[in-house]
């Protein structure tokens, strides 16, 4: 088998990082399938992840690792971590301590575009 043909169908977790060293990954709500946000990891923040079970990203703007809800308290437990077909995203299935968008709402993804391009909120702050 060759390596691609192993990542995909594998046991093994061999994650595809970008050409910046990163993985997207998704935050997700256990209970509600809800999609919460999505992070970049490097390789140390997806090991320190899956071992403290606390979801934690890189951030590129501050070139540095950091726990979400590290200053807010509204931390995202990580129940279940997901890897796609090709090991080139991560799913973090979460438990969230509160809201975990940092303006507020339960989701980041509170606004809908409409076919203008104008915004709407299809959430309200918690």
């Amino acid at each position: 088998m060759g390596t691609d043909t192993l990542r995909e169908t594998g046991t093994t977790l061999d994650v595809k990082f970008n050409e910046q060293g990163l993985v997207p990954a998704i935050v997700q709500d256990i209970d509600t399938g809800q999609v919460l946000m999505m992070g970049w990891m490097n390789d140390a923040a997806l090991k320190l992840t899956l071992s403290t079970r606390k979801a934690t990203f890189f951030s590129r703007s501050r070139n540095k690792m950091w726990v979400k809800g590290e200053s807010s308290g509204n931390f995202q437990e990580v129940i279940e971590a997901r890897i796609d077909c090709d090991q080139d995203t991560v799913l973090l299935r979460c438990k969230s301590h509160g809201p975990c968008c940092h303006v507020g709402f339960k989701s980041c993804f509170y606004r809908a575009a409409d076919e203008g391009g104008a915004l709407r909120f299809v959430e309200t702050k918690e």
